[in-house]
């Protein structure tokens, strides 16, 4: 029979443990991925954001020559995104489908998505974690995100369709600091 005290503990600990936004949280990335203020180049104004693929790394730029730089996955190779674009949408717990190319390439995986218009409702079990920033040049949309991941493990390595995650509490960070009209640099 279970003991009082051991039958308590184990609810207050779950009880806790379902007030963290996903259970993947648990996973702490290496130092060189952790949230780090840094210095950056004066050409990149406070409120930017630079992504550093080859790096594995974005950076969120605080003040001059002064950035938080954030451990990112990035793309599979021949998936990559470079260039300029602006965060035009910003959704909590955003729904999910993949792309007609996703849909293509691999369609074991998401073959259930073809010929339909299903998208996998926000929450803990969706590709896109916590938060997601979409970036658009001019108006149209780049299908490429700034997102959380269910993947944490991922992080520092090539493993999107394209787009750049984040842990799931970093990227709840950099959504709570930036705005729409974000310009965000994508280097090589």
């Amino acid at each position: 029979m279970i003991a009082r005290r051991t039958f308590l503990t184990a609810a207050a600990a779950a009880a806790a443990s379902s007030a963290l936004p996903l259970p993947a949280l648990a996973y702490t990335p290496p130092k060189n991925l952790q949230p780090t203020n840094v210095r950056i180049a004066a050409r990149y104004q406070p409120g930017e954001i630079v992504i550093l693929p080859r790096a594995y790394y974005l950076y969120y730029v605080t003040a001059p020559n002064e950035a938080i730089r954030y451990g990112i996955a990035v793309a599979k190779p021949g998936l990559g995104y470079t260039g300029t674009a602006t965060i035009k949408r910003k959704v909590e717990w955003p729904t999910w489908r993949p792309t007609a190319e996703m849909i293509k390439r691999d369609p074991a995986a998401y073959g259930k998505f073809e010929g339909n218009q299903d998208r996998m409702a926000g929450g803990p079990g969706n590709p896109l974690g916590a938060r997601a920033m979409y970036l658009y040049e001019g108006n149209r949309d780049t299908y490429i995100r700034i997102h959380g991941t269910v993947a944490p493990k991922s992080i520092g390595r090539m493993a999107s369709s394209g787009c750049f995650r984040m842990i799931n509490d970093h990227v709840i960070d950099l959504y709570n600091r930036v705005d729409l009209g974000t310009k965000v640099t994508v280097l090589q």
